[in-house]
């Protein structure tokens, strides 16, 4: 009995000590260059953002300009971040800061990529990975086009909760920019045509 309760003990304090330790190891990573961050303003969520850590070690942000990243802890760019921000607010900013995607272990580059939602009257809606600096234009492309039953007049681009309105026909002609810079977390909406639209 005394054996078995020793047993299970020192079981739990092994994966006690497990845990401690992966906790440990994730507030003290140290940022490299290639790794992927992802911050969050509370109080401006147009300023959410997936970031690259240059090779230089340094990324940059509006309103913040340059932050230095590589060598630093998430808590210490997390600071960093908020005293660089805190000049454009009334009150210090709530920021959050944290690894979205480390640099491959060989020491290459890992591209980041955007993350986009397709739904409705898409050729292939769903969920789209492109790279940075994708436009509308070319997610149409991505997506397939669209179904024959498409208002490509009233498609809406949904991003930290605003509505863009794009018209994809104006597009097409060239009186209206498809040049619209996608952001990670981006939906596109398609609509289904109306009777007589």
């Amino acid at each position: 009995m005394f054996r078995s309760i020793l047993t299970a003990l020192i079981g739990a304090l092994a994966l006690c000590a497990t845990f401690m330790a992966g906790t440990a190891t994730a507030q003290d990573y140290l940022i490299r260059s290639g790794d992927t961050l992802r911050i969050e303003v509370l109080e401006d969520p147009s300023l959410n953002r997936s970031v690259l850590v240059a090779p230089d070690g340094n990324f940059t942000m509006p309103l913040a300009g340059g932050v230095r990243a590589g060598g630093q802890t998430i808590a210490s760019v997390q600071r960093a971040v908020a005293a660089q921000l805190t000049p454009n607010f009334a009150s210090a900013p709530n920021v959050y800061v944290a690894l979205e995607r480390r640099r491959a272990s060989t020491g290459t580059f890992v591209a980041p990529t955007v993350t986009v939602f397709v739904v409705g009257e898409a050729g292939n809606p769903g969920k789209m990975e492109v790279e940075p600096g994708t436009t509308v234009l070319q997610a149409f492309g991505l997506m397939g086009g669209f179904s024959k039953f498409a208002a490509i007049k009233r498609i809406q681009l949904h991003r930290d909760g605003k509505i863009h309105k794009l018209n994809y026909k104006a597009i097409e002609q060239g009186t209206e920019s498809g040049a619209t810079v996608l952001a990670d977390g981006d939906v596109l909406v398609v609509p289904q045509r109306k009777l007589f639209e």
